[in-house]
């Protein structure tokens, strides 16, 4: 296990350099420049402002003055926020993303892993055919539709919850939540549900009904564990994608996370937290891949022993 772990590790070096490299040299030749306003500054500060920034320098240089940088921890000042760092920014927001994204998380578990269940005990009936629609609309319905229309529902017309914020007024993290985990929900169903179909399907199942196990223990006690191991494999990039696609959702609900730095440096041309957001979030999704890919081992015996011979 731990051979493969290193394995794993040595192999995300080349992903995240990718990464690094093709992020960088996009920010560079896109249109704009992180010192260009609607007011114009004279040639003079701009020059200085550049060389402050190493922004005068050739662009490899640059590239290779950032690797640097990057190996001892530190992604650089941002251009927009003076005398803060990258670091400190996404230090910052990434706790109330993080908070968001567990949120989501849950809701997508508990939402998308129950319906995901009942579905695969009645397969091909009203029980199967309608969480399972709900959750293909779920899965078609981007969550910068979904947002505003939960907002239009909840927030306007029937006026309980608030609609921005986050641990202002009770209830604001409500909306956010359900809107970022949605999407994820259905996914969870569709997996649990073919996890489920399989496992019900194996003899020592069909043993223990034999045997006159009620339904509930056959399910609980018997089929649960190994048919949500395609849920659980699914966790890691599912965290890791819900953080990284927070963005639109903090947007919308105003919400002081991560996700709005990032919007905010696009629009600016804050080169280095572009960079600085992407490699973090980078690196969380190699991370929670492979913490995913070590828990559905630990789950699954066979897995287990593929693990151990390598």
């Amino acid at each position: 296990m731990w051979r493969f772990i290193s394995l794993r590790l040595l192999q995300a070096i080349p992903v995240i350099l990718v990464v690094i490299t093709v992020t960088f040299f996009l920010v560079r030749i896109a249109p704009g420049g992180p010192f260009d306003s609607e007011k114009p500054v004279t040639r003079e500060v701009k020059a200085a402002l550049e060389a402050q920034y190493k922004l005068d320098l050739p662009l490899f240089q640059q590239y290779t003055s950032y690797l640097g940088d990057l190996a001892h921890g530190n992604l650089g000042p941002s251009f927009k926020y003076p005398g803060r760092s990258v670091n400190e920014l996404i230090a910052a927001g990434f706790p109330v993303t993080a908070e968001l994204g567990l949120y989501a998380l849950l809701v997508a578990l508990c939402i998308g892993g129950l319906a995901g269940v009942i579905a695969a005990l009645k397969p091909n009936t009203a029980q199967d055919y309608i969480p399972m629609s709900l959750a293909m609309i779920g899965i078609c319905m981007p969550s910068f539709l979904l947002g505003p229309l939960l907002v239009l529902v909840f927030g306007i017309y029937l006026d309980w919850l608030p609609v921005s914020g986050w641990g202002d007024i009770p209830g604001d993290k409500i909306l956010p939540s359900i809107t970022l985990g949605a999407g994820y929900a259905a996914y969870i169903a569709r997996l649990g549900r073919a996890g489920m179909l399989e496992v019900l399907s194996q003899d020592y199942i069909r043993t223990a009904r034999a045997k006159g196990l009620p339904q509930w223990q056959v399910v609980l006690k018997h089929s649960l564990r190994g048919g949500l191991i395609p849920v659980v494999a699914f966790l890691g990039p599912a965290f890791a994608g819900l953080i990284a696609g927070s963005f639109v959702v903090e947007t919308i609900f105003q919400i002081p996370g991560l996700g709005r730095f990032y919007v905010q440096a696009a629009f600016n041309r804050d080169y280095t937290m572009i960079l600085g957001t992407t490699v973090f979030l980078s690196v969380l999704i190699v991370l929670f891949n492979l913490l995913s890919d070590v828990l559905a081992a630990w789950m699954n015996p066979r897995l287990r022993a593929q693990f151990g011979s390598h």
